[in-house]
C-alpha cells in the first residue's frame, strides 16, 4: 500500500488479532471491515512515450506514484520498554453510593448501597424492601432524569424486580451492575418501576414500565492511580484525527481515527505506547504490518472509561 511494513507489538504486548488483509491494517468494524481508508490517486492518461524518462533516469510513472505517497513514516514503534498499562482497583465491599427509596405516596420503600466488587465491577444491594401496591416493583440505574409518571423504553442498568405487595420488609438482594463501566458514577437516577403483566387490570400510573418513585444516586468513588496517562502532542502525519471530548482534568478521552492513521503514531501523538492503546480498547484489531486503524472509529484514551 505504499508504506513501510512494520511490528504493531513486541512479544509482551497484549495478544491482538493480526490478520494479513492486502497489506492494509484497520481498527475492528463491521463483521466484513471495508478497504484501508487511503486515498488511491487519480487515473492519468498514459505517459507520452517520447517523454517518459527524467534526467536522472527516472520514469515518469514512477514520479507519478511517488508522489501519490508523499508520506514519510514515523520509525518502527519499539514496545521493548513500555511498562505494562496498571489501573488500581477499589478494595472489595467498598461502599461507594447509599441512600433510601421512598414513593411520593409512601407506598414503596428500601434502602440501597452500590458497593465494589473488588474487580473494576460494581453491585448493587436492596434491603428492607415493602410495598402496598398490587403490582411487582422493579429497580434499575439511568444515566438520565425521569419523572413520575413516565413509561420506560428500555429496563436500565442492574434491572432486578423486588417483589410484590410486603407490608413487613422484604429479604436483601445483591444485584451485578453489568455495563457499569470501570467508573458508574454516570448512573445518577435509580427509578423504582411497576413491572405488571401487559394484561393486568390495574390503573395506568401502576402500568407496564410506569415509574413510580425517582431517586438521586450520589456516588463516592475513591480516586483511581494509573500509569496511562495520554497528552495530546497535536495532529501529525499518520495521526491527523480529531479529539472529540476531555475529561473533566482536560485530558484527552476519545479520539476520531483519520484516513492513513497508523497505530504507532496515534499512539506517539499521545506519548503512550501502542499496547497502553489496544489496553485501552479492548476490541482493538489490526490488520497486517501497516497498522492501519479504520477511519471514523472512535478510540478511547480514558483509563476510567474502558
Amino acid at each position: 500500500m505504499g508504506s513501510t511494513p512494520r511490528s504493531v507489538a513486541a512479544s509482551s504486548i497484549v495478544v491482538i488479532g493480526v490478520v494479513a488483509l492486502s497489506g492494509c491494517a484497520l481498527l475492528s468494524g463491521p463483521d466484513r471491515a471495508p478497504a484501508p481508508t487511503r486515498t488511491a490517486p487519480s487515473p492519468s492518461a498514459s505517459p507520452d512515450p517520447d517523454a517518459s524518462a527524467t534526467a536522472d533516469g527516472s520514469s515518469a510513472e514512477s514520479l507519478l506514484e511517488a508522489s501519490a505517497h508523499p508520506r514519510t513514516p514515523t520509525p518502527e514503534p519499539s514496545e521493548s520498554t513500555a511498562p505494562a498499562p496498571t489501573l488500581s482497583r477499589i478494595a472489595a465491599g467498598t461502599v461507594v453510593a447509599e441512600g433510601d427509596v421512598a414513593s411520593p405516596l409512601g407506598s414503596v420503600h428500601f434502602h440501597f448501597r452500590m458497593v465494589s466488587d473488588g474487580d473494576d465491577t460494581f453491585s448493587a444491594q436492596y434491603s428492607g424492601f415493602t410495598s402496598t401496591l398490587p403490582v411487582p416493583v422493579s429497580v434499575s440505574l439511568f444515566e438520565k432524569a425521569r419523572r413520575v409518571g413516565d413509561g420506560l423504553t428500555y429496563a436500565g442498568v442492574g434491572d432486578h424486580q423486588l417483589g410484590g405487595a410486603t407490608p413487613a420488609p422484604g429479604t436483601s438482594a445483591t444485584v451485578p451492575l453489568d455495563g457499569s463501566g470501570v467508573d458508574p458514577s454516570g448512573l445518577t437516577t435509580l427509578v423504582t418501576s411497576s413491572s405488571a403483566g401487559p394484561d393486568a387490570a390495574v390503573p395506568v400510573e401502576l402500568g407496564p414500565g410506569k415509574v413510580l418513585a425517582v431517586t438521586t444516586v450520589r456516588w463516592s468513588v475513591p480516586a483511581r492511580s494509573t500509569n496511562v496517562r495520554p497528552i495530546d502532542g497535536g495532529a501529525r502525519t499518520n495521526a491527523a484525527g480529531t479529539v472529540t471530548a476531555t475529561t473533566s482534568t482536560g485530558a484527552p478521552k476519545s479520539y476520531v481515527v483519520a484516513p492513513d492513521d497508523l497505530i504507532g503514531d496515534v499512539a506517539a501523538r499521545f506519548g503512550t505506547s501502542v499496547r497502553a492503546l489496544v489496553w485501552l480498547n479492548a476490541g482493538v484489531q489490526v490488520f497486517g504490518d501497516d497498522q492501519y486503524l479504520y477511519a471514523g472509529t472512535t478510540l478511547n484514551l480514558d483509563p476510567l472509561s474502558r
